[in-house]
């Protein structure tokens, strides 16, 4: 009956007052960072503790991309990530998780990232009175002889009861009987010890048992309740009860020692003799886990460990010893242990949140990691400092109690390292200290902070001419630091020099520059190009370098003649050249070295590919003549003798040095004459052999000729006659005794091309046809050789003639330079 009452009550309060303090669970913030709740034990799976996000002060908007979750050893709850409420996760028994530990909590840390942070949250658990009085027996047994003095107090064992505070109040109560009454004696402690007092004595023949009921009722709301019964046994006289040395022994161990090892000893004296006199030990009312670390020898009284003590899960040790003696007389006394820390727990390093990888363009001071440190031990044993071991820009900022941030000291380079290995190390201060290793690796991602650099500043590349279109020029390189896409380099052709875009193209992945065109080195003989290396980051980071090509000369120019003028030269020099309406005259009096002509030629190439050499091939008589081998001048090997005939005809090749050489053929026409009226006769022979067409030209030619040697003379004669003072003409010193051609004579100074020039002034006659008997026109004025030759200045027009055909030119009076002669016909 007593027994459903209780129950009913119990479901009352449980409507009453814990639904209610569901509703109203206390909040408050402790200090900055850290979060306090309370809530009763025994809350359902999935009650309500709090609105945790709130109270941190996050929006439900914020959830998603902060990430609130919790970090615990033993997750007694949960967060919604949604709402950001706190729930509970299972159940919540105090006893089970404080014992009889006077306060209750269960702290844990919320994490939240972007930015990265940590709160610590505390959850104070409130005791309900879920837990009845227990006695450890069903029934109590007692003894007393008859013929004990009223007043007598004979100690009762007390209840147990698992709750705290006033739910473990215990009050006693005794069913009414005339021979005895309860009375309550109070220790040091507080604990309340029921004692069975007797009213009167006792006559064991009237009465020999006594049956009571001893009810233990707690302080809790709705009260609960535990009953053992008492049987009393009347027996015949044992007056004296043991009775303990002290009523509190205290002892202290240290924990982790051996099983079997002494606590303390206890002991009792009874002053009776015999067998009522002998006392035996062992335990009172206690728990099973005392039981089970600790045992009393009956006989001794020692008290020894049966089993490991560990001061991290209690420290201390509360239960009651009781001494009987063999007459049944009871004695009791309480027995405190307390355990002495030892340094067995070394610190506990627990990672709660890793951000992996940081951008290297990260501040100093970002938050990468979020550590926890706990040590079991107390004292100098359980305070532990924490330290960073490894060269990395981290360090280690203590947040609060235990816990720790690692954040970068520094800037980071991926370039110089891509990540970071450091060793937490936390130490305890005990004797000896304990330590314990954790290790961080911090990977360090890309920021494009690089810009290509090329291995070279400048190129130079050098590449033949006729080259290929799409050949090979040279390959330019160039590295970037970063990495991925930021480090990927590709090529561009940023500008160059005038004209040189045209001329080359940059492959844009491998850096390779290739010819667009073949090159001549004659028309352009270097250019420069700027590339650009640019990487594929955003934004784009690029650096230029210049190639500067140079083309290289190749013998692809034969030499040209350009005196004595041939209708065409050929390159190999297997081709003839027709023959020039020119001669030369030497005389018969011409002694050994005499300058006969030169032949001029020039070579558009460079180098030892315009080195040009000269040798006689061909000649009527060989042993007359000889070629100067860089110079090109045709001398007269011997003196003339009568037995040379009067024409002569002389073929030098002109070769140069490249590989293959190309060369190119002159003929020169000689007459052996000591005047021109002299050779004209010899020159009519030479005209004999010609065709009909060529032997007309000829004579014509030769007439004009003639003719306008003969008024040119007689203008002279008459000139000088009457103008003494004023030197001869300029006609009389064209047809004068000068033969010899002036040595220093050279071709005008902006002539661009081929090597060792020579100019000649010539005089010559008109080439066109005149009616048989007409008289001569006056003669032409000197004309420059590069007109003659067929050669232009470079950047300079050819001069030419504004009088008509057949007209005098306005300088006829012009007097020509001393110069070899050159006869044209």
């Amino acid at each position: 009956m007593a027994v459903r009452q209780s129950e009913r009550r119990r479901r009352a309060f449980r409507r009453a007052v814990l639904l209610p303090a569901l509703l109203l669970v206390v909040c408050c913030r402790a200090a900055a960072e850290r979060i306090r709740y309370a809530i009763p034990e025994e809350l359902g799976r999935g009650s309500l503790v709090g609105p945790l996000a709130r109270d941190l002060g996050l929006s439900p908007a914020e959830l998603p991309a902060r990430k609130l979750r919790l970090s615990a050893e033993k997750q007694y709850f949960t967060v919604s990530g949604e709402s950001g409420n706190l729930y509970v996760s299972e159940r919540l028994d105090r006893e089970e998780m404080c014992g009889e530990s006077a306060s209750c909590s269960v702290s844990f840390e919320a994490l939240v990232q972007n930015p990265l942070n940590v709160f610590h949250v505390e959850v104070a658990i409130q005791d309900v009175n879920d837990n009845a009085p227990t006695f450890s027996k069903a029934a109590l047994h007692l003894e007393i002889a008859e013929f004990t003095s009223p007043g007598t107090r004979f100690p009762l064992e007390m209840a147990r009861d698992a709750d705290v505070g006033s739910n473990s109040l215990l009050t006693y109560q005794l069913t009414t009987n005339p021979s005895f009454t309860l009375a309550i004696k109070e220790g040091t402690d507080g604990k309340k010890q029921p004692e069975l007092v007797l009213e009167r004595e006792l006559d064991r023949e009237k009465q020999s048992t006594f049956e009571l009921v001893l009810t233990a009722v707690d302080g809790g709301d709705p009260v609960k309740s535990g009953t053992v019964q008492v049987r009393v046994n009347v027996t015949d006289a044992n007056d004296n009860a043991p009775v303990f040395s002290k009523s509190v022994y205290e002892a202290r161990v240290r924990e982790n020692v051996p099983s079997g090892s002494l606590v303390v000893r206890v002991r009792a004296t009874d002053a009776d003799a015999g067998s009522n006199g002998r006392v035996s030990y062992s335990f009172g009312n206690v728990p099973d886990s005392v039981r089970a670390l600790f045992s009393v020898e009956s006989d001794s009284g020692e008290v020894r460990t049966a089993g490991p003590l560990d001061f991290e899960e209690k420290s201390k040790y509360s239960f009651g010893l009781e001494a009987r003696d063999s007459g049944g007389l009871t004695a009791h006394c309480e027995l405190q242990i307390d355990i002495s820390d030892e340094n067995d727990n070394a610190p506990e390093i627990t990672v709660l949140l890793m951000s992996s990888p940081v951008p290297e363009d990260a501040p100093a001071g970002t938050v990468v990691a979020l550590l926890k440190v706990r040590d079991r031990d107390s004292g100098d044993n359980g305070q532990v400092w924490c330290e960073l071991s490894g060269e990395a820009p981290l360090s280690m900022v203590s947040s609060s109690v235990g816990s720790y941030k690692v954040v970068t000291a520094s800037a980071l380079d991926r370039e110089q390292a891509s990540e970071h290995r450091v060793t937490v190390v936390a130490r305890d201060r005990g004797s000896p200290s304990l330590s314990s290793r954790a290790s961080l690796v911090l990977e360090v991602s890309d920021v494009n902070d690089n810009a290509p650099v090329f291995e070279e500043a400048a190129y130079s590349a050098y590449v033949s001419e006729n080259n290929a279109a799409g050949a090979p020029v040279v390959r330019v390189r160039a590295r970037d630091a970063d990495a991925g896409a930021n480090g990927r380099v590709s090529y561009w052709l940023a500008g160059g020099s005038a004209g040189a875009a045209p001329y080359v193209s940059v492959e844009a992945r491998s850096g390779a520059v290739y010819a667009q065109r073949s090159f001549d080195y004659e028309q352009c003989r270097e250019f420069a190009v700027a590339v650009r290396a640019q990487d594929g980051g955003a934004p784009a980071r690029s650096s230029t370098a210049t190639v500067r090509v140079f083309v290289l000369d190749r013998n692809d120019n034969a030499p040209r003649v350009l005196w004595p003028a041939a209708a065409g030269a050929g390159a190999s020099g297997s081709g003839a050249s027709s023959l020039p309406a020119a001669f030369e005259v030497v005389p018969r009096s011409a002694e050994a070295g005499y300058l006969v002509g030169k032949v001029v030629a020039v070579d558009a190439d460079a180098g030892r590919n315009a080195w040009l050499s000269y040798e006689l091939v061909q000649a009527s008589e060989p042993s007359l003549f000889r070629v100067g081998l860089h110079s090109g001048e045709v001398r007269t090997a011997r003196a003339v003798s009568e037995r040379d005939a009067a024409k002569q005809r002389v073929v030098a090749v002109v070769k140069d040095h490249g590989q293959p050489a190309l060369s190119a053929t002159a003929t020169l026409h000689v007459v052996l004459a000591e005047s021109l009226q002299e050779a004209l006769p010899e020159l009519s022979e030479r005209a004999a052999g010609a065709d009909s067409a060529a032997e007309l030209q000829f004579y014509l030619v030769l007439a004009l000729a003639l003719l306008s040697a003969l008024f040119l003379l007689s203008v002279a004669l008459a000139v000088l006659a009457r103008l003494r003072r004023a030197g001869p003409p300029a006609v009389l010193r064209c047809l004068g005794a000068q033969r010899f051609s002036v040595p220093g004579a050279a071709f005008p100074a902006d002539f661009c091309e081929g090597t060792l020039p020579y100019s000649y002034n010539l005089c010559v006659a008109p080439a066109r046809a005149v009616a048989e008997g007409a008289w001569l026109p006056p003669p032409l004025s000197s004309v420059p050789a590069e007109e003659l030759l067929g050669a232009e200045p470079c950047g300079k027009p050819s001069p030419s003639s504004s009088a008509g055909a057949g007209e005098p030119p306005t300088d006829a009076p012009q007097v020509c330079k001393p110069s070899r002669s050159r006869w044209f016909l």
